[in-house]
């Protein structure tokens, strides 16, 4: 008789079993649940995402072939299709989503690095948007004959895990995620330049921590300081002040422009940052940096799957995607406990 764990139980006793447990009583996920439960259930999503399985009877057709082994690969014994988009349909999502920030924090306390050494974490954020037939997706409006979902990502540079992410319809602008972040002090937030918004750029000001962008090509203001001695491929670094009449008031502090010539990309790139500390190189390899949360997202398109939905309700998409971060960030954990040196 066989007598060694399979290699899927083995991988998910990197889990916390007993935190996932207490995240489930504070919401009753298992009340009145005698058989699926929320454990199970998590098995089974995590499974499907990483078995790269594109719909809901695919990962079933593959347990129901194993029937005799679901018991030791915490599946339950009644694993069913019904019984898995009921579930999905029916639990809340926030189950799902306060244990993925649980795994979020465990990978990055594992993989934790001083890479730019700047006295405080470095994140990219930006978002993804994932397109929706309207006709199922009835409640992901996104233009009159379409639908969809953005994924905004706070994505750790240096531990390359997601620190944050915030889910919405595609239709809201990209900004207004800006005002969900959690700032820390002393951290380094790197924006596209669709973010330019200088009332939210303000609030990074006041709560003492820093942001790099790309500055628009309509931006008004006015030449403070010129500095002098610039390295090689930098045009200008000057202070500024706002002079359009919102911008100037939304952000009365000083800022600061740099000019770079990339030769690779043989084009000029214009950077804003309320940094005056760290050398102009720096503001350009912190930018420069930003295109990880690109590889971010084409990883999860990529290797799990967020592109085709289990079901159609909100919830069911919610837990989906909570389900593929926390395999992303499981992935991350038992690549650092295994000392693996391949990438993610």
């Amino acid at each position: 008789m066989y007598q060694d764990q399979y290699v899927f139980s083995q991988l998910v006793t990197f889990i916390d079993r007993s935190k996932f447990n207490r995240i489930v009583a504070n919401y009753g996920g298992d009340r009145n649940v005698k058989h699926f439960t929320c454990w199970n259930q998590l098995l089974v999503m995590m499974f499907g995402q990483l078995a790269n399985r594109e719909s809901l009877r695919d990962p079933i057709v593959i347990i129901e072939a194993h029937r005799n082994k679901c018991y030791h690969l915490g599946f339950g014994k009644h694993v069913t299709k019904s019984n898995l988009a009921k579930v999905n349909q029916n639990r809340d999502y926030r189950i799902f989503e306060e244990f993925a920030y649980y795994l979020v924090g465990e990978a990055r306390k594992r993989r934790i690095t001083d890479i730019f050494k700047l006295g405080g974490n470095v994140y990219a954020f930006d978002s993804t948007t994932v397109d929706l037939c309207l006709s199922v997706f009835w409640w992901a409006r996104f233009s009159k004959n379409k639908g969809g979902i953005k994924i905004h990502t706070l994505y750790d540079i240096e531990t390359q895990v997601p620190a944050f992410f915030h889910i919405n319809e595609a239709a809201v602008n990209d900004v207004r995620a800006m005002d969900e972040i959690p700032y820390e002090l002393d951290s380094y937030y790197i924006f596209d330049r669709a973010y330019n918004d200088f009332a939210l750029l303000y609030r990074i000001h006041t709560s003492r921590s820093y942001f790099v962008m790309r500055a628009k090509k309509n931006l008004q203001y006015r030449a403070i300081k010129w500095r002098r001695r610039l390295p090689k491929g930098v045009l200008s670094d000057t202070t500024i002040e706002l002079t359009g009449y919102y911008p100037s008031r939304r952000y009365p502090e000083p800022l600061r422009l740099v000019r770079y010539w990339d030769t690779e990309q043989y084009r000029e790139f214009v950077f804003l940052t309320n940094d005056f500390h760290i050398s102009t190189l720096q503001v350009e390899e912190l930018y420069k940096n930003r295109w990880q949360v690109d590889l971010f997202f084409k990883w999860l398109k990529q290797h799990l799957r967020i592109k085709k939905f289990w079901g159609t309700t909100e919830n069911a998409v919610r837990i989906q995607i909570y389900s593929a971060i926390c395999a992303y960030c499981f992935v991350a954990i038992v690549q650092h406990d295994m000392q693996m040196n391949r990438s993610t």
